[in-house]
């Protein structure tokens, strides 16, 4: 049974007769799906018919081609899931405020669920639909292994502080999901009228107006088998020694899951339970559930209670102070938007990385730090530079238009979630990154090279 806790209601409605609809967005899966789960329970309850839905946004904060490409080939795989088991998979297009409420009122439903996400936009969306409708609007967080909204109350001041709370709840929330629930029982659900396939038709467009130029291909396959695929091979080839690995951008060390968690093709939770599970006994499985639970939910816990994560407002006070008094200070360097974007300043490790992100749509987490703490360095301002990290990550990474990235370039370049370093020019007491410490970290020839030959 899904824990209450992880339940958030946007209206107080009772239940009524009628489908009950699952508002698939953020978690884009079947398998390990507490979203799911729970609107399953309630059509199994109220002895009602089940329906999936998405509602695809042809553009989307910048994402391009090869993001819609990678998360439709996904949704193709969880449509035949759902095929499986008798379930329906309608695919909207256009604006969910405008597309959800007609929705329900054409399927006559009696519930509506959808998965947790805390991004501003997408909290205003549910928003605006919970006023729109009559019908019960819930929310489950699938996402977190600890629900977000039930961890904390307020933003979280450091990874320290989450820890703390994250100790001594995991035991409760970081446990096996229940089993599949038997297809026999899934077709006892009663039909969906036929009137409804008038108005809506399960499918996908064969192709999207490209959404920008320069990208490459997807060089990750996408999809809940593949996740699982993939999460299989790291925890037996690289969980051991990722703790020593995991910051040498040369070498291949890291989990390559990213894309798959920002999708929702892979849970964190049963990512959590393999790796706890193969723990290596030496610290590597340690460093990695850091990242994946404390670092993860500290992002999404950043961006639920800080309206303004994605800019320079959203810095704590004594950001913003030291920031503001070295405004004016010489830059030895200053770049344009596109300079940034073309990758021709004078540091070949942050061209680089900037030419692996968007070849590839990855970048190396090490160098993430060091590459928007060198866009505030050259840049005119610190608000210039959270625009330009922010359009730059948004656009090209697989994992942009995340929690995480948003946390990370805040971290980066206003010390959030972190605290005053020694002062100096342009960073003010914001943590400095330099060239030469890269050198000491990894081999960084080796890298670029690396990234020349892609």
């Amino acid at each position: 049974m899904t824990d209450p806790a992880r339940i958030f209601r946007y209206n107080t409605l009772p239940a009524t007769s009628g489908p009950v609809v699952y508002w698939m967005q953020r978690d884009q899966r079947v398998a390990d799906n507490w979203a799911w789960i729970y609107a399953l329970e309630q059509a199994l309850k109220m002895n009602q018919p089940l329906v999936v839905v998405f509602c695809l946004l042809p553009e989307f904060s910048g994402a391009q081609q090869r993001h819609f490409d990678f998360m439709i080939r996904g949704l193709e795989v969880t449509s035949r899931t759902l095929s499986d088991l008798k379930v329906p998979f309608y695919l909207l297009r256009g604006d969910p405020v405008e597309q959800i409420p007609p929705f329900l009122e054409c399927f006559r439903a009696g519930m509506l669920v959808t998965d947790f996400n805390p991004l501003k936009f997408v909290i205003r969306w549910k928003q605006r639909i919970a006023g729109q409708i009559r019908v019960p609007f819930h929310e489950v967080d699938a996402h977190n292994i600890i629900p977000c909204r039930f961890i904390s109350d307020k933003a979280e001041y450091s990874a320290f502080t989450l820890r703390k709370k994250v100790e001594k709840l995991l035991p409760r929330f970081l446990v096996p999901y229940p089993g599949a629930v038997p297809t026999d029982l899934l077709r006892q659900l009663p039909a969906m009228e036929s009137r409804i396939e008038v108005r809506y038709h399960p499918g996908f467009p064969e192709t999207f107006a490209n959404q920008a130029t320069g990208a490459g291909p997807i060089r990750f396959k996408p999809g809940e088998r593949e996740a699982q695929q993939c999460m299989t091979r790291f925890i037996k080839t690289k969980l051991a020694g990722y703790d020593t690995r995991r910051n040498r951008p040369e070498i291949d060390g890291q989990s390559n899951l990213s894309s798959y968690l920002h999708f929702g093709h892979l849970a964190p939770q049963r990512l959590a339970l393999r790796v706890q599970k193969a723990d290596d006994g030496i610290g590597s499985a340690a460093s990695f559930l850091e990242e994946l639970i404390v670092r993860r939910e500290l992002s999404d816990n950043f961006c639920l209670y800080n309206p303004d994560y994605d800019n320079f407002n959203g810095f704590q006070r004594w950001a913003r102070v030291t920031l503001d008094n070295h405004r004016n200070d010489t830059r030895e360097f200053l770049y344009t938007p596109e300079q940034f974007e073309q990758a021709i300043t004078h540091d070949d490790l942050w061209n680089a990385a900037q030419r692996e992100m968007v070849i590839t749509g990855k970048m190396h987490g090490y160098l993430r730090m060091y590459w928007a703490k060198k866009i505030l360095e050259w840049s005119g301002s610190p608000d210039e530079a959270c625009e330009i990290a922010r359009y730059l990550n948004d656009k090209y990474e697989f994992d942009g238009r995340d929690p995480n990235g948003y946390a990370g370039i805040a971290w980066a370049i206003g010390g959030v979630h972190d605290r005053p370093w020694k002062e100096r020019p342009v960073f003010g007491m914001i943590r400095y990154m330099n060239y030469q410490g890269c050198k000491r970290k990894f081999d960084v020839e080796a890298y670029v090279r690396k990234i020349k030959a892609l």
